[in-house]
């Protein structure tokens, strides 16, 4: 399967905000955003002011980052979420907010979602009681998430055991058992991403 295989760090760069996607590098003084806090390039800042395209390309490359997703992934959650009721770009955000990978980001069980992602491709995760190793499956309310009883002794889960971690309200996860649950879908108060989603619908509707 394609990905993309650059560096995480320009992706921040070029976005002119943090992705948070190398985990703990982007709380600390390496984040590429407080040291080279400029596009990428040798052009660097631009002062030509960008078109109504242009502003509308970044909010969905911003997304897609974000989310880890290349582009005909991304663009078939904006399919799904037209055919939905409701607003497009919420629905949108919705969709992709419960991917398993974004779930066990969410709740701390993987310190970016590049890592969920690898724990989930890895065989590590439950959902209730079945083991799930892709990273898209769309979780839904009342499901019960776990890490497999006999991969909680990985050195990976150890420095989780007994943690406190803040999790949006629609999700709950018990760091001494390594169970966790759905508890409803998500909101748009619950995502705190700096995305304006009705950009990326006026994007992708022209």
């Amino acid at each position: 399967m394609a990905k993309y295989t650059g560096a995480d760090c320009r992706q921040c760069r070029r976005e002119g905000q943090k992705l948070f996607l190398k985990g703990e590098r982007c709380t600390g003084k390496k984040c590429a955003i407080e040291r080279r806090p400029v596009p990428p390039g040798q052009h660097g800042v631009s002062k030509k002011k960008g078109s109504e395209y242009s502003v509308q390309l970044r909010e969905k490359q911003k997304a897609k980052r974000t989310y880890g997703l290349l582009e005909k992934q991304f663009h078939e959650y904006y399919v799904e979420a037209e055919r939905m009721k409701g607003v497009t770009g919420e629905n949108m955000l919705f969709l992709l907010e419960k991917r398993l990978d974004n779930v066990i980001y969410r709740m701390g069980i993987g310190t970016s979602r590049a890592q969920a992602r690898q724990i989930v491709n890895h065989g590590h995760i439950t959902v209730n009681g079945r083991v799930v190793n892709i990273p898209g499956y769309e979780t839904k309310p009342g499901d019960e998430i776990s890490i497999k009883e006999s991969r909680t002794d990985n050195g990976l889960f150890k420095e989780l055991r007994g943690a406190r971690i803040v999790m949006p309200k629609w999700l709950e996860f018990n760091t001494d058992t390594f169970k966790g649950r759905i508890i409803e879908n998500p909101t748009r108060e619950d995502i705190d991403l700096n995305i304006n989603e009705q950009l990326i619908v006026e994007l992708y509707s022209k």
